[in-house]
């Protein structure tokens, strides 16, 4: 998806559609928004009947032929969805003042997001990126090797550094540490670093489970096998459900893990 600021200097005559509240089950949350120009759009509100009427109420208003204010939306079978909750709409045309409150609404939603950091851009490396890209997430790859930086997916950041393991304090608590290095002896010291700690919500080591038997073993011989760090540790990535061992494969199914343990995460942090 374009990028809000291109977005707007490319349709400066829109109409912002946020939702202002909902009732019961409903596609999108209260505070989702979505940009309509006469020709464009940028995000969502949910998709299906319900967006398809605001977005013609949007234009509607940009071209100066009628459009509401606001809109209270039923979620049932007289628009053809089965949602069953209601949802509020807010339009307002796009002034320079709105402008300004959306980027520094979305710089705000950036710099929150969960942090996740991939060590090491091999296939599979490079696969994950592509894969946690679209997703809301701040993402950097982590490399010694600096070709291996080379075309990584747009929005994913990097790091060039001699000694990957020193990254791991920074990340923010509530993050995620993926490792997918070329050389075992750095996963093992890298993972050491992130199972000391007891804040992040995912720490990951490609490999399979003879790998796992090994770095049990030296983490003992370190003096963390006794620390309940192995429970915290998922080794291999992307699970057995589907015995697919193609990057592209192993991506997707890291990516809905780091998801769902991101999501735990912050149900726990919250109650």
């Amino acid at each position: 998806m374009t990028d809000l600021p291109t977005f707007l200097a490319a349709h400066p005559d829109s109409v912002l559609v946020d939702i202002t509240a909902t009732q019961g089950s409903t596609p999108r949350e209260t505070g989702a928004f979505m940009l309509v120009s006469p020709t464009a759009l940028w995000g969502t509100i949910g998709g299906g009947q319900f967006e398809f009427m605001a977005i013609h109420n949007a234009r509607a208003m940009l071209a100066g032929t009628g459009g509401a204010a606001a809109m209270d939306i039923p979620l049932g079978p007289e628009i053809g969805q089965c949602c069953g909750g209601r949802t509020q709409l807010r339009f307002r045309r796009l002034t320079e003042t709105l402008r300004n409150e959306l980027e520094a609404r979305l710089a705000g939603e950036i710099e929150r997001l969960p942090e996740v950091l991939l060590f090491g851009a091999g296939h599979v490396g490079r696969a994950l990126a592509a894969a946690l890209a679209p997703l809301p997430l701040s993402v950097t790859v982590v490399e010694t090797r600096q070709e291996e930086l080379a075309n990584l997916p747009a929005g994913i950041g990097s790091r060039l550094v001699p000694m990957p393991e020193a990254l791991v304090k920074d990340v923010a608590a509530g993050g995620a540490v993926v490792i997918l290095t070329h050389d075992h002896a750095l996963d093992f010291l890298i993972a050491r670093q992130a199972l000391e700690r007891t804040d992040l919500a995912y720490v990951g080591m490609i490999g399979s489970a003879t790998k796992r038997a090994t770095f049990a073993s030296w983490l003992l011989r370190e003096g963390g096998g006794e620390r309940g760090w192995m429970e915290r540790l998922t080794l291999p990535i992307g699970g057995s459900a589907v015995r697919d061992k193609r990057p592209e494969v192993i991506a997707a199914m890291t990516a809905a893990e780091i998801l769902t343990a991101l999501s735990a995460y912050r149900m726990r942090s919250s109650s």
